[in-house]
């Protein structure tokens, strides 16, 4: 193996060593979470609590009538293991906005005691008609208005890849979640960031999403619906 190869082997390594384990400064973000699907199989949620996860917010529904299979299962586990829950919807370009807020308020508890509820817009893995952007925008604010009267508590919104610069224009004014992995999020104004999407967290088989939060546990606390 000649220098010049055995040099982009060995930085090619230290990046890959670098990737898996990164994480921002404990000091500066001491409140980590997790985003899940069905996609984790089953959790052990006691032991994701006792590795320093303290929050979660779990795939609820998407579209007008999907509901994650492991949702119910995910939701009593986390909250029963001391971790603060919350809820996501993925959101589908080819439903209603209306459709898409009524399957996600009727699978989804929100009397006290949970996160804000959490709206993920994205291209990966949705319809593949792109609406206009103003279409865009009336169907989401439909959704985010039965939504937020509905759980009675104002909506985070994680936008990811090209979505933002199609349709960013036209979200509203809400906290954000972003997604910028390994590089801090510079220039956003966020509340969640979601810095790897391939991590490791006991208690669960295979990668992880790993979020944190821009705030302390007081911040977070401040976040539970009453």
């Amino acid at each position: 193996m000649g220098v010049i190869t055995a040099a982009l082997v060995g930085l090619l390594a230290a990046g890959s060593f670098a990737y898996a384990y990164f994480s921002p400064d404990g000091m500066r973000y001491p409140v980590h979470g997790i985003d899940v699907s069905h996609h984790q199989g089953p959790i052990d949620w006691q032991r994701v609590a006792r590795s320093g996860i303290t929050f979660a917010f779990l795939k609820a529904t998407e579209g007008g009538t999907h509901v994650d299979q492991n949702f119910e299962d995910n939701f009593e586990g986390a909250r029963a293991a001391g971790i603060a829950v919350g809820a996501y919807h993925f959101f589908t370009f080819c439903k209603s906005g209306a459709e898409q807020a009524a399957n996600f308020i009727a699978a989804t508890p929100h009397n006290g005691g949970t996160l804000p509820p959490v709206v993920d817009i994205e291209f990966g893995g949705n319809c593949a008609a792109r609406p206009t952007a103003e279409a865009f925008g009336a169907e989401l604010d439909a959704f985010l208005s039965a939504v937020e009267q509905g759980f009675g508590q104002q909506a985070i919104i994680y936008m990811a890849g090209d979505a933002v610069g199609t349709y960013g224009s036209v979200v509203p004014d809400r906290q954000r979640w972003v997604r910028s992995i390994i590089w801090p999020p510079f220039g956003q104004n966020w509340l969640i960031w979601q810095y790897h999407n391939a991590g490791h967290v006991d208690g669960i088989d295979g990668d992880v999403d790993l979020n944190v939060l821009e705030g302390d546990r007081q911040t977070l606390q401040g976040l539970l619906k009453p």
